[in-house]
């Protein structure tokens, strides 16, 4: 069964890449995103449709399971939010292979986001220019419609304050995640707080150790019973990240996204990239894989950390699970290698550790990088 899972990867993969990549390329990047918004509602909408695309991407195997902060994940590879903005795609994305997923980020408003166009690749440096501006349709709109739902892989629900002159005042923005967070208290596995959107009108205030303070503490009046995470952004200098931590040891929090997109435009093989946004993909990979690094080596297993940022291989995400990362997120390496890389890494996973003697995934975590 491996071999034909194996078969099936590459030869699914050769055709995204040789065939439908180039002409989807050819079109503006945001229309190919929404085209996929509504290929995976249709895919998602009915049982057949949803047994078809599992048969074609899926892949389960046991070493591949974890239990993490009360919760089971079948296999560690996640859709990182961003992607499914408004929580569209949670039927279909178990289908696909995804261990789990994060939707949003969820905003207390509507927002409509930044000025198009505000979505490029870069196909040189294998990754992607983001500028979207925290585009949702707002927590009551959102929570309306998956509150009824019964989810199949654990679902997180990633907020943010809305991208507005109004929430760049403290108190208004706190207010503003507050609203969204309360809005899923009885929806989905987790929360992520973000912190980091690099695209948002005010920029990143709650990356401001006081500032962060005042929000968590705004949070840990409303129980909840769910892991809460923090998305960290990837260029802050560590002693930032050490008094970031520092609160988080005082609040609620399980844990850590790291990380979200690259502002630094360095090394970039492309020679025109758009100076608004943030960088995701390959661009990422080595600030994301410098902060789980970090905070493994400091605190070991005391909290869980979710590694996203330039994730195209299963030695890519073994990588990250070897400095200390239990969970995976991704999305521009699908965008670059086809919906079947999800699928590909986890068994690639599972080859890297057979190979390395390893029974379970758990014991790869932070095994090239203990603490100190």
């Amino acid at each position: 069964m491996e071999i034909i899972i194996s078969v099936r990867n590459t030869l699914l993969g050769f055709l995204y890449r040789a065939i439908l990549r180039p002409v989807l390329f050819l079109i503006e990047a945001e229309t190919v995103h929404n085209l996929a918004i509504n290929t995976g509602r249709f895919l998602g909408s009915n049982p057949v449709t949803r047994f078809k695309t599992g048969v074609l991407f899926n892949y389960s195997n046991k070493t591949l399971s974890q239990e993490l902060a009360g919760i089971r994940f079948k296999n560690p590879i996640g859709l990182a939010a961003g992607f499914d903005k408004d929580g569209y795609l949670t039927n279909i994305l178990p289908s696909v292979g995804f261990g789990f997923a994060e939707i949003g980020s969820v905003t207390g408003e509507p927002c409509s986001g930044n000025p198009k166009p505000r979505l490029w690749r870069i196909p040189k440096s294998k990754g992607i220019v983001v500028n979207y501006g925290l585009r949702n349709e707002g927590c009551k709109k959102i929570s309306k419609r998956l509150g009824n739902k019964n989810f199949s892989i654990p679902v997180g629900v990633n907020v943010a304050k809305t991208n507005s002159a109004k929430t760049s005042v403290l108190k208004d923005g706190i207010a503003d995640y507050v609203k969204a967070y309360k809005s899923f208290l009885e929806i989905g596995a987790f929360f992520t707080i973000n912190i980091s959107c690099p695209n948002a009108f005010g920029g990143e205030p709650f990356t401001d150790p006081g500032k962060l303070e005042l929000l968590l503490a705004e949070i840990d009046k409303t129980e909840t019973k769910k892991p809460i995470f923090l998305k960290m952004p990837p260029d802050l200098p560590t002693s930032q990240v050490d008094e970031i931590i520092n609160v988080a040891e005082r609040h609620k929090i399980t844990g850590f996204v790291c990380s979200n997109l690259t502002k630094k435009r360095i090394k970039l093989a492309d020679k025109s990239v758009p100076v608004a946004g943030g960088i995701s993909g390959k661009p990422a990979e080595a600030a994301s894989n410098e902060l789980i690094s970090y905070i493994y080596r400091k605190f070991g297993k005391k909290f869980v950390i979710i590694g996203c940022g330039g994730v195209f291989s299963a030695e890519d995400a073994y990588k990250k699970i070897k400095l200390g990362a239990s969970l995976i997120e991704l999305i521009t390496g699908m965008i670059y290698d086809g919906p079947q890389v999800v699928a590909e890494i986890n068994q690639g996973l599972a080859r890297l550790l057979k190979k390395d003697g390893l029974e379970s995934l758990s014991e790869a975590v932070g095994l090239d990088n203990r603490p100190e």
